[in-house]
């Protein structure tokens, strides 16, 4: 690079010793000043800490960005439903047609514009960080249809999740802003630290976490990883989060920047000895269920590959599975039906995993009158089924929704929907407000 770039300034002189042959020094001054001034640019413009800071702003933004079209789509799709409250038919018409057009929608414009967009994207990235070129998977059209298609499926309330396919995005991004770059620099070339500062960026601007994104950088590019690229991913990823938390006070989200799922539990007595053998049991519990998951979401894969008659079909019409699949799971949490006795389905998914970090003891609340504060948690008491019945029908269900939803050909990824399944919330602790209603340990 440094010597096309001083055989351009050699060609560059010349030219202008030509043009201007009749006053070299003339030209050779400006001729010097032009090689300053590019040096200059290439020195300042072409280090690593400017397109940290530029990655970090952009996914910021588009993370925050997706965010509320999402958050808008989802207040649109509850307006509409309560707006034909006395009707259950044209309720259900509504609550039905409103995921299935805009599932149907992303599937179709992931297919027209870039089919490298479907799914999460994070296994070819681990592909292509080992060495393998994969055509379409770094370009603008799969940035765009990525972008537009996971925010239609998050706009739909179907439990595909962000965090994967954003990991995917962050990539793109990076390799995208590498290329911008090499205007300065002279030299395009996508580099694996490029590749893993986009996925600790991707996670940390999604939950504000800026060492989570490290330790997930790592985990995907795991067979190898250099020392250099720890504080270009940490810094990156702290300056994503920040100015994703900063973006969500200045829409008054939140009234100051704090993490994205607040808990308030005591910090002078943080938990019980005694509760110690649950969490293992619970860990244990999630582990062997988290196997499960991936073996369901494996065998719908596998029973949608086999030749048959129903597969060809599906396969030559492409919008019928996304759409049979999103009707399906909209009948299954239609609040009058089924989804009452589900009572999570209520409440979006970012309502959902905030009222399971609410700190109620659920054994004491059920069966008597709920007392006042609860807020969005009344959605998860009914007044003739246990709250561990609602708990445990949410659980079964949202399983195996998420497992089949994460087969659409659509931007999914299940990382907050198994976040969401891991929330115990019959093992929180009492909050202040209600130290007379409730206990402190549900026994």
């Amino acid at each position: 690079g440094n010597i096309a770039r001083r055989e351009a300034t050699r060609l560059l002189t010349e030219r202008q010793w030509k043009r201007h042959a009749g006053n070299p020094l003339e030209c050779v001054c400006i001729a010097d000043c032009l090689a300053r001034i590019q040096r200059y640019i290439v020195t300042k413009l072409g280090e690593d800490w400017i397109f940290l800071v530029l990655l970090g702003l952009t996914m910021a933004l588009v993370s925050w960005s997706m965010d509320y079209a999402s958050a808008k789509s989802l207040q649109a799709y509850k307006w509409m439903y309560g707006e034909l409250k006395g009707n259950v038919a044209l309720q259900y018409l509504a609550w039905v047609s409103y995921p299935i057009i805009l599932v149907v929608f992303a599937s179709l414009f992931c297919h027209l514009v870039s089919p490298q967009a479907i799914g999460s994207g994070i296994p070819e990235l681990k592909t292509i960080l080992r060495g393998v070129v994969l055509k379409e998977y770094l370009t603008l059209k799969a940035f765009v249809a990525k972008v537009i298609g996971l925010t239609a499926g998050l706009g739909s309330g179907m439990p595909i999740g962000k965090e994967g396919p954003f990991v995917h995005i962050a990539s793109i991004c990076a390799a995208v802003l590498s290329k911008i770059m090499s205007i300065f620099t002279g030299v395009y070339e996508v580099k694996t630290n490029i590749l893993t500062v986009g996925c600790a960026v991707g996670v940390g601007c999604c939950f504000g976490t800026p060492l989570g994104g490290v330790l997930f950088s790592i985990e995907v590019t795991s067979t190898y990883f250099a020392v250099r690229n720890y504080w270009r991913g940490y810094f990156a990823a702290t300056f994503s989060a920040f100015i994703f938390r900063v973006l969500s006070v200045w829409n008054k989200d939140s009234v100051t920047i704090t993490a994205l799922f607040r808990t308030n539990f005591r910090m002078d007595f943080p938990f019980d000895l005694q509760e110690l053998p649950a969490f293992a049991i619970i860990g244990i519990s999630c582990g062997f269920l988290g196997a499960f998951f991936v073996y369901l979401n494996r065998q719908v894969v596998l029973i949608m590959r086999r030749p048959t008659a129903l597969t060809g079909f599906l396969t030559k019409h492409r919008l019928i599975y996304p759409g049979a699949v999103t009707l399906i799971i909209a009948s299954f949490t239609f609040p009058p039906g089924f989804g009452q006795f589900m009572a999570g389905e209520q409440l979006m998914p970012r309502e959902c995993i905030n009222s399971l970090f609410d700190n109620f003891t659920w054994t004491k609340i059920w069966g008597s009158p709920a007392p006042p504060g609860l807020g969005r948690s009344a959605a998860w008491l009914h007044p003739q089924v246990s709250v561990f019945v609602i708990l445990l029908l949410f659980f079964v269900m949202k399983f195996w929704m998420s497992a089949v939803s994460t087969t659409m050909p659509v931007p999914s990824g299940a990382f907050m929907p198994v976040f969401i399944l891991g929330q115990p919330p019959w093992w929180s602790r009492r909050p202040p407000q209600l130290s007379r209603q409730v206990q402190r340990y549900p026994r």
